[in-house]
């Protein structure tokens, strides 16, 4: 995308503009693919907030965001009640999960974004890939910017383990989740 090296992130991304975007709710979706038996099944979460920092260099730029786990929707009300019990996220316990950015550097034309992220109070380090999108001005003649992300856990790490066990040795949900982000933020005034 741009070469960091020979100027400031922002002289290198035409327009963009030093300062913190707050995630626009109603223009971004926070996804989640898990295997169940033979099928994938795709949920989102709908409710959740963040920013990101930009900075005059991509070492000292950063993310937060916070997920309200209760929000989650499978397009399955007694699914997503199960998701929200003690069985997956417990999210009467610990309503929310979090990321909190350590270090985004760039990888040829996209980037890595390394950071923590906390589920059920369990906090492991993630790296996501990242592919920035540009920047624009929106109808209301702010300054937004878009990205896409994604990257792959183990939910069993972060303590989500319930299953069923099937015939042969096979279990009902896999423990491999991807995780996918499509972002639009807007520069605060």
């Amino acid at each position: 995308m741009s070469d960091t090296t020979t100027g400031t992130l922002t002289s290198t991304i035409p327009g963009l503009v030093a300062g913190t975007y707050a995630i626009d709710t109603a223009h971004t979706e926070i996804g989640f693919t898990v295997r169940h038996l033979m099928t994938k099944v795709r949920g989102t979460f709908q409710e959740f907030s963040g920013e990101i920092t930009v900075k005059d260099t991509i070492e000292e730029s950063g993310t937060n965001v916070s997920i309200e786990l209760g929000s989650v929707h499978t397009r399955n009300a007694q699914r997503d009640g199960h998701l929200k019990s003690g069985d997956f996220f417990d999210a009467e316990n610990s309503p929310k999960m979090t990321f909190v950015s350590t270090a985004i550097k760039p990888e040829g034309d996209d980037y890595v974004l390394a950071g923590e992220l906390t589920i059920k109070n369990v906090t492991k380090p993630v790296e996501l890939g990242v592919e920035f999108l540009g920047v624009d001005q929106n109808a209301y003649g702010q300054t937004i910017i878009g990205f896409e992300a994604s990257t792959s856990i183990s939910r069993k790490e972060w303590g989500i383990d319930f299953n069923v066990p099937l015939e042969g040795g096979k279990l009902l949900i896999g423990d491999k989740v991807d995780i996918h982000l499509d972002v639009q933020a807007a520069l605060q005034a």
